[in-house]
C-alpha cells in the first residue's frame, strides 16, 4: 500500500516540511492527499515471500512450488475498479463500470437438491437413539414454520444475491478503507491448487464481522468459487437469515443463544458434520475462523478432517489467510434484531474519522491428508501446565520442565464427544499449526511499526526525526525476519500517513527553537489499548528476541536482588544453561500461535538464547584454555573412532565432548536500550497476569467463566487507574488468556455443571505463600 501524491510532479516532503514551525504545535487537520497512487517498494527493500507451507510437516505441498511458478504480478487494489476492467469502453462504462464488473464475473452456483434427505441418511444419523431426529425435526418445522436444524441445511449461494451483494460491499468498503490490497501471485495459485487438489478450505483467524466479507469479496473478484462460510454469532431476525442463507452463511439454530451451546447438543453437531461432508463432496470451499483465545472454529477443522478420513472426498486443501487491518474495526457482532440495528451496526462501521487500509495475505495451500498422515505433526504425550511449572515455581525444581505443554482446551470433550482420541489430538495439532500459519502470513502495517516505536520504545516521548530513523531500523528488522509489511513509499510518507491515522491516541507538542517535535503516547485507556492491538503483530515478528531478552533480564535480577531487590547489574557472567532454562519457563506461559507448533519448547528455548547473540545483546565468554575450542586437529582423542558392533556406542557425539559456554552482555551503548525494548513488548501480557494474581482474593469465587472475565476485567481496570501509566494490561482480550493460563497452572479449578462451567480458587493457592511463590515466578519476567 503507498502513500503517494497523485500528482507525480509534487515533491516529496522533507521531514522540516512535516512541522510549520510558526504554530505551536502540528495541526493534525492537515488532510492527508486523497489522490493514492502505486509506488516502489518500501525503500527499494526486497519484500520477501510470506505464505510457504511448512517444510517437516507438509514438504510435498512445499515441493510443489505454488507460489514460485509465477512471475511477479504485484498487488491490486479491489476497491479501484475502472473502466478497464470491464469489456466495454466509453463515458457510459465509465460511470456505470462498477455494475458491469460485478455482472461479468464468475459465479458458482449451488443447489440444495436432496441435501437434507442424503444428510439424514448418512451413518452417523441411522444408529439406534439418532431415527427420531428426523421425525422430531419435521414436527416442529410442521407446528411452528421451521425446524431447529432443518432451516440451517437450506444454505445455498444465489448467483444474483451474490453480485448484488458484492455490488453493496464494494461501495462499503470504499466509505471504510482507502485500499484494500491483495498479492495476484497468491490469488494465481489458488487457482493452480483448485485444478490439482480438489475442494479448499479458507481458515482466517476472527478479528472482526468483516473479515469473511473480505474474503468472499476477493475471491469473487478474481472468478474463485466463493466459499460457504461459518457465522460463529446468533442471528435472529428473520429476513437476515435468509438473505445470509442464500450467501452461503452456515448460521447458528435458532434455539441456541451462542455457539457453545449450539455445539454441545449432539444432533447438531452430527448434522453439521455430515453437512460439511455433503458440502465438500459437491466441490464446495469452505471458509472457518478459528479464536486465539478460546480455540473456537477448531470444531469445523475436526470435521473437515473427519470427512477426508471417510473418504467421502479424496483431497482437501487448507489455505491460511492472513487479514491486517491499519485502523483494526472494533470488535462489533452481527446485527441480530432489526432493520434499525443494521443501520447502527453500518454507522459504527463507518463513524471512524480516519480510513485506513488493509492487506490480505493467502497463504500457500497444503494438503490436509499430507499433514495429518505424516506423523510429523503431533501433540499427543504433552503434559499440562501444571506438572511443568508448578514444580518450579514451589519447589524450584528444574528437572520438570522440559516437555510439551498440553493445549487440549482447543478442542473440549463436549465438542464431537464421538471423536476418538487420537483424531482429537490430530485436530489440535492441525488447529495450533493454522493459527501459526495465519498469524506469520500477517503483513505488518505501518501503523503497527509506530505504534510499537511509541508505547515500546519511546514511552516517554520521541521526537519525529528520531521516531523516523526508528520506522526505518524497524523495517529492516521485520524483513529480516521474512515478514512482510503492508505499506510503500517514501519513509516521510509512511511516517506521515501512520501519524495522521493514530493522530487521536497521541500527544504531539513543538520544542523551539529547533521546531523538531515531541510525541507521545495519550495518558488514556481507549489510547493505550488501540495502540497495543495495533502492534500485536510485532511480538510474533520478535518472540524469539523478547523471550531472551525477559530471560536475561530475570537472571540479571536474581544476580542484582533475589527477584528485583535492587538495581540490575549489568557486568556478570550468565551461563547457558541457566539461561535456557528461564527461556523455557517463560515459553511455558505464552499463549498459543506465538511459538511454532513443529518446534519443542526447548529448541525454541534454544533460539532464544542464540537470538540475543545474533542481535548483539549477549557476547559468548571465551575461557582461556590451551588449546582453542575450535582446534579440532590438537584436541586429543576428538578424532579418534573405536570399533564396536553396538550401534548405541557409535554416534558421532561421543566423539565431541560438550562444552558449557557462558555469555557477557555486549558493551555498546545501545545494548541495554534494545534490551529494554524487547523486554517491553512481552511486558503487556506478564504484567497482565500478575495482576490477575493479585485480584484473586477479590473475587466472590465460585464464579461461573464469563462472570469471572467480568469481574476480573473491572478490578484490572481500576488497578491501571491506580497505575496510571499501564492501561493496556487491562484489555478484556488479555483477561480472558490469563484466565486459562491460570486455568492450566492449576490456580483456577473448574467446575461444569448444567448451567455452565464454575471456576474457584484451588486451595494450595489460598495460602498467602504459594500466591506470592506464584506473583515472584511471573514477576521476575516483568520489566517495567
Amino acid at each position: 500500500m503507498s502513500h503517494a501524491s497523485g500528482d507525480a510532479s509534487t515533491e516529496t516532503p522533507t521531514l522540516p516540511q512535516l512541522y510549520q514551525p510558526k504554530q505551536p504545535a502540528l495541526s493534525w487537520g492537515a488532510k492527508i492527499r486523497k489522490k493514492l497512487k502505486a509506488v516502489a517498494p518500501f525503500l527499494g527493500k526486497f519484500r520477501p515471500l510470506v505464505g510457504q507451507c511448512c517444510h517437516q510437516c507438509t514438504p510435498e505441498s512445499l515441493g510443489q512450488k505454488l507460489l514460485h511458478k509465477t512471475p511477479s504480478l504485484g498487488f491490486q487494489n479491489l476497491l479501484c475498479v475502472k473502466e478497464t476492467h470491464t469489456r466495454y469502453r466509453g463515458w457510459l462504462v465509465r460511470r456505470v463500470c462498477c455494475v458491469l464488473f460485478v455482472l461479468g464475473r464468475k459465479v458458482y452456483a449451488s443447489s440444495v437438491g436432496d441435501r437434507v434427505n442424503r444428510i439424514y441418511s448418512t451413518e452417523r444419523l441411522m444408529p439406534a437413539g439418532r431415527r427420531d431426529v428426523r421425525e422430531e425435526e419435521e414436527e416442529e418445522q410442521r407446528a411452528g414454520g421451521a425446524g431447529r436444524i432443518v432451516s440451517v441445511l437450506q444454505t445455498v449461494v444465489s448467483p444474483a444475491l451474490l453480485r448484488l451483494a458484492s455490488w453493496m460491499l464494494l461501495k462499503l468498503f470504499r466509505l471504510m478503507f482507502y485500499s484494500v490490497q491483495v498479492n495476484l501471485n497468491q490469488l494465481a495459485t489458488l487457482h493452480r491448487a483448485t485444478q490439482l487438489n480438489g475442494p479448499l478450505v479458507y481458515v482466517y483467524i476472527r478479528q472482526s464481522a468483516l473479515d469473511q466479507a473480505l474474503i468472499s469479496l476477493t475471491l469473487f473478484f478474481h472468478n474463485l468459487r466463493v466459499p460457504y462460510s461459518v457465522c460463529p454469532v446468533q442471528v435472529q431476525h428473520g429476513w437476515i437469515r435468509a438473505v445470509l442463507q442464500k450467501l452461503g452463511v452456515i448460521l447458528l439454530p435458532q434455539h441456541a443463544a451462542t455457539e457453545q451451546q449450539a455445539e454441545t447438543d449432539s444432533s447438531y453437531s452430527l448434522i453439521m458434520t455430515s453437512l460439511i461432508g455433503e458440502l465438500l463432496r459437491a466441490g464446495e470451499s469452505l471458509s472457518i475462523g478459528v479464536c486465539v483465545e478460546n480455540g473456537h472454529g477448531g470444531q469445523w477443522l475436526a470435521r473437515v478432517r473427519q470427512t477426508v478420513t471417510q473418504g467421502l472426498v479424496p483431497a482437501v486443501s487448507l489455505v491460511p489467510v492472513g487479514i491486517s487491518y491499519d485502523c483494526p474495526p472494533q470488535q462489533d457482532t452481527l446485527p441480530q434484531a432489526s432493520m434499525w440495528s443494521v443501520l447502527r451496526f453500518v454507522f459504527s462501521l463507518l463513524s471512524g474519522d480516519h480510513r485506513g487500509g488493509v492487506r490480505i495475505h493467502f497463504a500457500q495451500p497444503f494438503s490436509l491428508m499430507e499433514m495429518c498422515d505424516s506423523g510429523k505433526c503431533r501433540v499427543d504425550g504433552r503434559c499440562p501446565l501444571q506438572e511443568l511449572l508448578m514444580p518450579v515455581i514451589q519447589h524450584n525444581r528444574m528437572d520438570s520442565i522440559f516437555g510439551q505443554k498440553d493445549v487440549s482446551w482447543l478442542l473440549p470433550p463436549r465438542y464431537l464427544p464421538e471423536l476418538p482420541q487420537a483424531e482429537r489430538e490430530m485436530t489440535i495439532a492441525l488447529t495450533l499449526h493454522l493459527i501459526h500459519s495465519v498469524t506469520s502470513s500477517m503483513a505488518v502495517m505501518s501503523t503497527g511499526i509506530v505504534s510499537c516505536l511509541i508505547l515500546h520504545k519511546h514511552r516517554r516521548g520521541v521526537r519525529l526525526s528520531v521516531l523516523c530513523k526508528d520506522v526505518c531500523w524497524l523495517l529492516e528488522e521485520v524483513l529480516f525476519r521474512n515478514f512482510d509489511v503492508g505499506f510503500a513509499g517514501s519513509l516521510v510518507e509512511v511516517v506521515y500517513f501512520s501519524l495522521s491515522l493514530l493522530c487521536r491516541h497521541l500527544l504531539l507538542a513543538a520544542v523551539p527553537p529547533a521546531g523538531d517535535p515531541v510525541l507521545t503516547a495519550r495518558p488514556e485507556p481507549n489510547a493505550l489499548l488501540a495502540l497495543c492491538q495495533q502492534c500485536e503483530l510485532l511480538t510474533l515478528v520478535f518472540i524469539h528476541e523478547a523471550v531472551g531478552a525477559c530471560a536475561v533480564s530475570a537472571m540479571l535480577r536474581e544476580v542484582a536482588g533475589c527477584g528485583g531487590g535492587g538495581e540490575m547489574e549489568f557486568d556478570v557472567v550468565l551461563g547457558q544453561e541457566e539461561l535456557t532454562e528461564k527461556s523455557l519457563q517463560l515459553t511455558h506461559l505464552l499463549p498459543v500461535g506465538l511459538i511454532p507448533p513443529c518446534q519443542t519448547a526447548h529448541s525454541f528455548a534454544l533460539d532464544a538464547v542464540d537470538s540475543m547473540v545474533r542481535c548483539g545483546i549477549l557476547i559468548m565468554e571465551e575461557v582461556p584454555r590451551a588449546t582453542p575450542v575450535c582446534d579440532y586437529w590438537r584436541r586429543q582423542g576428538v578424532l579418534s573412532w573405536t570399533a564396536t558392533d553396538d550401534p548405541d556406542q557409535s554416534s558421532d557425539s561421543d566423539c565431541e565432548e560438550q562444552d558449557k559456554r557462558s555469555y557477557k552482555l555486549s558493551q555498546p551503548p545501545q545494548c541495554p536500550e534494545l534490551l529494554f525494548f524487547l523486554c517491553s513488548l512481552l511486558s503487556t501480557q506478564l504484567r497482565a497476569l500478575c495482576w490477575t494474581i493479585e485480584s484473586l482474593h477479590l473475587l466472590p469465587l465460585p464464579l461461573t467463566e464469563s462472570v469471572c472475565v467480568t469481574q476480573l476485567h473491572t478490578h484490572l481496570r481500576n488497578r491501571a487507574q491506580l497505575d496510571k501509566v499501564h492501561h493496556e494490561s487491562s484489555s478484556i482480550k488479555l483477561v480472558r488468556m490469563t484466565v486459562r493460563t491460570l486455568t492450566d497452572l492449576g490456580v483456577l479449578i473448574e467446575d461444569r455443571q448444567t448451567e455452565g462451567v464454575y471456576l474457584d480458587t484451588s486451595p494450595v493457592f489460598l495460602q498467602p505463600e504459594n500466591k506470592q511463590k506464584l506473583l515472584h515466578f511471573v514477576s521476575q519476567f516483568l520489566y517495567s
